[in-house]
């Protein structure tokens, strides 16, 4: 996985294009389960991933979804401040 800087905060980015249903959500979630307070996971994938989303957000993160010009999805991850 590799680590890039955005907005000065770091972000680590997976790419899990390619790869078979549930292989993406399982690496995903993995992925968050070593995600620090201030990073941010940046997430390449081939389809949108929905399901994923209601359990970003039962689990206090947000995100932000965009599609690249290829055609694949980019899902930006991070932990939501605590009010």
């Amino acid at each position: 996985m590799n680590v890039m800087r955005e907005h000065g905060e770091s972000a680590r980015l997976l790419d899990v294009g390619g790869l078979e249903p549930p292989e993406p959500m399982v690496r995903i979630l993995e992925a968050l389960d070593t995600l620090a307070d201030d990073e941010r996971l940046r997430v390449l994938i081939d389809r949108e991933p929905v399901p994923l989303y209601r359990i970003l957000l039962r689990n206090g993160y947000q995100y932000r979804t965009s599609v690249q010009e290829d055609q694949r999805y980019e899902v930006l991850i991070w932990l939501a401040p605590i009010a």
